[in-house]
């Protein structure tokens, strides 16, 4: 999806149908499918983002053991890795023929998509835990907010206050929440709470793994006072504030820049 970067999941609940009425000629070949779910790109590793690049509409996946570790984000939210799930028996008819199996990346990759799946991955492995909060913390500060960061251990759901001004006392005061893992709609309300008990203007919810749809629902009705930032947000604040983050960040996460054509050029 391109607008969320995220992954839509679903099985196909019927055959296939030609649609002679459909205006579209590009529209008439169908298949249903029962869409489930909406993962973030982040918890896929990258080869088996590399495999799902395929150029083709259709395709069947078979490198790196694709099935059973679709199968499992599908059931969990969580793309175990190669090694992480056993081979189920094989599910190809012999009849198939190797012209019906295609398993390659896309012909002409997208460098620009591809070059940002490595950051995510790098963000991922560097920045885990109370590490994802600090990189927060630096994106504010980046950003020109005064930012304290609570420490390690039991915050009482405040991992961040952020303000402007000389003692970060003046307003859009913020109160921010980071979490690594998936977040559900408990999580916004409680953010809400205390951006009111707290005093603050907003609350900000940074989630590297993304909202679950009850949360998603829940933001939206609190998008005045509740703002999120996901994984490809984090990645633009990066990227903007590249050069203003400190070396402790940057050591970890070696960036350069590249200019190159647009594809419509």
């Amino acid at each position: 999806m391109k607008t969320t970067r995220e992954l839509a999941m679903g099985r196909v609940t019927s055959g296939y149908r030609y649609l002679s009425d459909e205006a579209d000629p590009n529209c008439r070949h169908v298949v249903e499918v029962e869409w489930k779910i909406r993962v973030p790109r982040t918890v896929i590793k990258q080869d088996l983002l590399y495999t799902l690049g395929s150029a083709i509409s259709i395709f069947s996946p078979s490198r790196n053991n694709a099935v059973a570790r679709l199968e499992h984000v599908f059931a969990h939210g969580t793309d175990p890795g190669a090694l992480g799930v056993a081979r189920g028996p094989a599910r190809i008819k012999e009849e198939t023929t190797s012209q019906d199996l295609v398993d390659e990346p896309e012909l002409l990759p997208n460098v620009a998509e591809l070059a940002h799946d490595q950051i995510i991955t790098r963000i991922g492995e560097e920045f885990s835990g109370h590490g994802f909060a600090h990189l927060v913390t630096e994106l504010l500060r980046a950003e020109g907010f005064d930012a304290d960061e609570a420490p390690p251990g039991a915050d009482g759901g405040i991992d961040i206050t952020a303000g402007r001004g000389l003692l970060g006392l003046e307003s859009p005061k913020l109160i921010v929440q980071v979490k690594t893992g998936q977040v559900g709609s408990e999580v916004v309300a409680q953010l809400n709470g205390l951006v009111v008990t707290q005093g603050a203007d907003f609350g900000l919810l940074a989630t590297w793994a993304g909202l679950s749809k009850p949360a998603r629902d829940a933001v939206k009705h609190q998008r005045f006072r509740v703002k999120v930032w996901d994984s490809k947000d984090i990645v633009d604040g990066v990227l903007r504030n590249y050069e203003r983050l400190p070396e402790a960040i940057t050591s970890r996460l070696p960036l350069h820049r590249v200019w190159m054509l647009r594809d419509d050029t």
